[in-house]
């Protein structure tokens, strides 16, 4: 700069002609040029500069946003697939014991079905004890009866009272005959 300004001091130089021609005026060009350059430090300093700090740190907020939506994505992806795993885990294993459940199961139908049988056979078994006791009884009161009959019978054939032992004695040979 101090070298226009010496040429344009100087008189007939090729800056005082072109000044003269355009109509420059210098120490109102250096005036506006000093006033420039004031004008552009301050809005350097209290404009500018203040809007490129803001706009960095926008950016390297936008760049950390970024970053965090990826490590997001990254561990979303890994929670899914952590919980797939874990469905399929849980799959197999409830698989195994609906498995494990039907195995018990068939085990405790076994079981029921043996003591079903059991009781069954008690039952039954039970049912012909009582029914050979009940056919002993009956026979035991025919015997009874066709004795009666026969020591009845044998009065009337006879003709004559029996006695006691007689009766007796008639019973006990029926009651011989009946069970040979």
């Amino acid at each position: 700069m101090n070298h226009l300004l010496l040429l344009a001091a100087a008189e007939g130089g090729p800056v005082e002609q072109i000044a003269k021609t355009f109509g420059a005026n210098v120490p109102a060009l250096i005036a506006n040029a000093i006033s420039f350059t004031l004008v552009a430090l301050i809005l350097k300093k209290w404009a500018v500069g203040p809007i490129q700090t803001m706009l960095e740190e926008r950016r390297r907020l936008i760049a950390e946003g970024l970053a965090n939506a990826d490590k997001t994505k990254a561990e979303l992806a890994n929670a899914q697939a952590k919980s797939q795993e874990l469905l399929n885990q849980a799959g197999l294993q409830a698989n195994k014991i609906i498995e494990e459940a039907r195995a018990a199961s068939a085990k405790i139908s076994e079981v029921e079905r043996q003591k079903a049988v059991a009781d069954a056979a008690d039952i039954l078994a039970k049912a012909r004890q009582a029914g050979d006791a009940e056919l002993v009884r009956l026979k035991g009161e025919l015997r009874k009866e066709f004795g009666k009959l026969v020591v009845a019978a044998s009065a009337r054939v006879s003709g004559k009272i029996l006695s006691f032992e007689d009766q007796q004695r008639l019973a006990e040979e029926t009651n011989k005959q009946l069970a040979a």
